[in-house]
């Protein structure tokens, strides 16, 4: 299943500054054939004004699930990850800490934010894509989402 029960595909959020890494997932939805539709924001500040339909984003779709890397520039995804699970209308969505670091820091302090879920970015194309399927069945064909607005 990748679509919500109403049969409305499920928007993902990526927070991701690496190009690369933005086109291997980009990729992976492609070669999984992965109906979601996935928006990308390049830091922790455009996340947040995207999120709060604020600046250039007033018609900001509500994601039902976002991926969100820890090392970004502007804000940072720690301070990402706290800002959204503070605030009541968007501490209700999914957040997959999607990094390269397997620092235990990074992964107690993450969880400490209320983080969903925290894996770490296998560096081959076909673990990544594997990976970004794991998380798409388990996200959308295991878990029931929070209704949307």
């Amino acid at each position: 299943m990748t679509a919500r029960p109403d049969g409305a595909p499920i928007e993902v959020l990526l927070v991701e500054d690496d190009p690369g890494d933005v086109l291997m997932t980009r990729e992976a939805f492609q070669e999984h054939q992965v109906g979601n539709r996935l928006t990308v924001v390049p830091d922790g500040a455009e996340a947040l004004a995207y999120l709060r339909r604020e600046g250039a984003y007033p018609d900001a779709v509500r994601p039902d699930l976002i991926l969100l890397d820890l090392n970004l520039p502007k804000r940072d995804g720690r301070e990402v990850l706290a800002e959204i699970k503070d605030d009541p209308d968007l501490g209700r969505i999914p957040v997959v800490v999607l990094t390269t670091s397997a620092a235990d820091d990074d992964i107690l302090r993450s969880y400490q934010l209320h983080a969903n879920a925290y894996v770490t970015k296998p560096v081959d194309f076909e673990r990544f894509i594997s990976v970004i399927r794991q998380i798409d069945e388990f996200f959308v064909g295991v878990v029931r989402l929070p209704p949307r607005d």
